[in-house]
């Protein structure tokens, strides 16, 4: 699944998860992150990959998700 690293960024600072969102925004991470090619740097930064999932299934990304 792709998502904007903007988007991903601002979604982490609305919930209050500034930490991680700072970790996302300095990781080196594409502009337009795959969340299964960058699964590791995801996880580096501190969001696992059942944390995305869940950010995802609440509808926190809008429509920025493409399949």
């Amino acid at each position: 699944m792709l998502l904007a690293k903007e988007e991903l960024v601002r979604v982490l600072r609305t919930e209050g998860d500034n930490d991680t969102a700072d970790r996302i925004e300095g990781s080196g991470l594409p502009e337009q992150i795959d969340t299964d090619q960058h699964g590791d740097e995801l996880a580096a930064a501190g969001l696992d990959r059942t944390q995305l999932m869940a950010k995802l299934a609440g509808g926190g990304f809008g429509t920025t998700l493409s399949p």
